[in-house]
């Protein structure tokens, strides 16, 4: 697979506003994008290993991080921002799929700017508990029911499906000892539920397990975190799926054949997923419609200026945070 460019990246996400949801796995994945969106480079391992700092690759710590307690307990927060003329990517650190915090965010989608693309994961430490299969499942129901009410229709939600975790696990994730080892085939059941529930709500499912069930030399030595080869296949994956949905081709220059009715492109989506589990339980129900041809070729678009389209002038406030780095900035419209 190839991966996706500095300049395919910036050019797909221009005036877009992505949000990415979930724990230090998803916060390396928040940081790739960000990084990618800026120039060709990979992350380096201090930058996978830090948390909480106050500014990475130009970006923002609004809330919590090193400007609160910095710890490994459930409930720890960090919420990051990066900004330019023409890209906005938000980082929610959350441990539950549901909780108090998670409805503030909800909050934050219902009366603040609106994302584009939501890329989204909780699940190891929602199962660490000896009793988890049923709290999960519920709290999943109440996530994907809230999440689809908040969100337009033209939202793509991406629900990611957990990385195959390591025999041993050590570090950050305070997993009872005799938990440990049950822990990567508790992962696999709650991965066939959570992306069956997700397609059931009409989310994307992107499936990490079976991608990555080869690459095991890319994971950590702690068992659950991943390098930074690892993390832009993820990238270019989570880009490949996203530009899929939007009817966008890859190779530049960015060409648009979506078909565009009242300010929303059709576009063609599926489940990004090469598994077969039982009963076609992760097919999409939209899979019926063809798939775009990316290889053909394509005449480029005759209003190359829909693919500018504007930001609003204000970002919301998400819950939380007046310190210095405010949540609340602005954009300059397109030119």
């Amino acid at each position: 697979m190839k991966s996706v460019s500095h300049l395919q990246a910036s050019q797909l996400l221009h005036n877009k506003f992505i949000v990415v949801l979930g724990d230090s796995i998803q916060r390396a994945v928040y940081k790739d994008l960000v990084l990618l969106v800026q120039k060709e480079k990979y992350l380096s391992l201090r930058q996978l290993r830090s948390k909480g700092e106050m500014t990475f690759e130009q970006d923002c710590l609004v809330e919590g991080g090193c400007l609160g307690q910095m710890h490994n307990g459930t409930e720890y927060k960090e919420v990051r921002q990066f900004q330019s003329a023409h890209h906005l990517v938000r980082f929610y650190f959350v441990t539950r799929i549901y909780s108090r915090y998670m409805k503030s965010i909800l909050e934050d989608f219902r009366h603040g700017l609106k994302p584009d693309l939501v890329f989204v994961n909780s699940c190891v430490w929602d199962i660490s508990s000896c009793s988890w299969v049923d709290d999960y499942k519920e709290n999943l129901h109440r996530f994907f029911d809230e999440l689809r009410e908040a969100l337009p229709e033209e939202t793509l939600v991406v629900w990611n499906l957990t990385m195959p975790l390591g025999e041993r696990i050590k570090g950050g994730f305070l997993v009872p000892e005799h938990k440990a080892p049950q822990l990567r085939y508790d992962v696999i059941e709650a991965n066939f539920y959570s992306g069956t529930l997700a397609d059931a709500y009409g989310m994307d499912v992107l499936d990490l397990h079976f991608q990555f069930r080869f690459s095991l030399h890319h994971r950590m030595k702690d068992g659950v975190h991943w390098n930074a080869v690892a993390h832009r296949k993820i990238t270019s994956l989570l880009l490949q799926h996203a530009a899929e949905a939007w009817g966008v081709i890859l190779p530049c220059p960015v060409t648009v054949y979506g078909e565009r009715k009242s300010g929303v492109t059709r576009t063609c989506r599926k489940i990004f997923s090469t598994s077969r589990i039982k009963c076609g339980l992760l097919l999409s129900k939209l899979s019926q419609v063809p798939a775009p041809q990316p290889y053909l070729p394509v005449l480029p678009a005759k209003e190359p200026s829909e693919l500018q389209l504007q930001l609003p002038l204000e970002v919301p406030q998400p819950h939380g945070s007046t310190d210095a780095c405010t949540r609340s900035a602005s954009l300059k419209p397109a030119i």
